[in-house]
């Protein structure tokens, strides 16, 4: 097996990392910026690369290098074309990276539980004690809540102590979302809409204006609108003014990616188009998860 430096493990993780993110040829100055190295120092080296056959060289204006087949067995990363990325949330926000490969080394601890990640994207990102959420895996919907208590640089590794891990259930959104759909008016006053969710016990409804869906508000909306003395305000003044829909087929994981990726956490499900409920990361997490997640 080939032994690599340091310094050339970081190229050749930075190259995939960029490579997976643009899909094209990367240049040598992008490389070293991310690795924070001299563009000549990654230059030399990448003759190094080429000649073990990791690296592939692209001509022209606009080329640069990408990762052969070689490098991408050498690391044990699934080809671009083969994967699926596999979502880290760092503190609540999701960063540019993705979970190649999770391991519990620790599983029959009695006291503790360790989980080794392997991230393709900028380690730097992550720091020892930071909040991370790993996941869902795109074959058994699995998710892993925990703190991060180390960081190998040179093999791209996390360390986790693992909070809480449960598999999403393969359900649709159609199998529990609420339904039928309560909305609130964008020309009722917030006074008038906090009653509408106070008298149906929901954190958020969907505002509509006519027969058009156009935003939602939440309890923040309305904390936000009282905190301002103005609840006599009307809901299109404090509301979301996005809403999201799915068609009721879609699966549980997906809907989770959609909330993160649009910034929302309530979806308007659709039967062929036409509205018939709401699902919400509340409803998925406290009522779909296991015992430690509604606690």
């Amino acid at each position: 097996m080939l032994e690599l430096t340091q310094i050339q493990k970081d190229i050749l993780y930075a190259l995939i990392t960029l490579y997976k993110k643009k899909d094209g040829s990367i240049k040598g100055e992008e490389i070293a910026e991310l690795i924070n190295r001299n563009p000549g120092t990654v230059r030399n080296q990448m003759q190094a690369l080429r000649a073990l056959g990791l690296v592939e060289g692209v001509p022209g204006p606009k080329g640069g290098y990408k990762p052969t087949v070689k490098a991408y067995e050498l690391l044990s990363i699934t080809k671009p074309e083969e994967s699926v990325r596999v979502p880290v949330v760092v503190n609540g926000k999701l960063i540019d990276a993705s979970a190649e490969e999770i391991s519990l080394p620790s599983l029959s601890h009695p006291t503790a539980c360790i989980a080794r990640v392997r991230i393709v994207g900028d380690l730097k990102l992550i720091e020892p004690g930071d909040e991370v959420i790993i996941g869902p895996t795109p074959v058994n919907e699995l998710m892993v809540w925990g703190k991060v208590t180390g960081r190998d640089d040179t093999a791209n590794y996390i360390l986790i102590s693992i909070n809480k891990i449960f598999a999403l259930p393969k359900d649709t959104v159609e199998d529990h979302m609420s339904s039928p759909i309560i909305t609130v008016s964008a020309e009722q006053t917030v006074r008038e809409a906090a009653k509408v969710l106070a008298e149906n016990e929901i954190h958020c409804a969907p505002v509509k204006k006519g027969d058009s869906f156009v935003g939602l508000l939440c309890l923040m909306q309305v904390a936000k609108a009282l905190a301002e003395d103005r609840l006599d305000a009307y809901v299109r003044e404090y509301m979301i003014p996005k809403v999201v829909f799915v068609e009721k087929t879609t699966k549980i994981r997906e809907a989770m990616r959609i909330m993160r990726e649009e910034n929302v956490r309530t979806l308007i499900v659709t039967d062929s188009g036409e509205p018939t409920g709401v699902i919400t990361a509340h409803r998925i997490l406290t009522e779909l998860g296991p015992e430690q997640i509604k606690k």
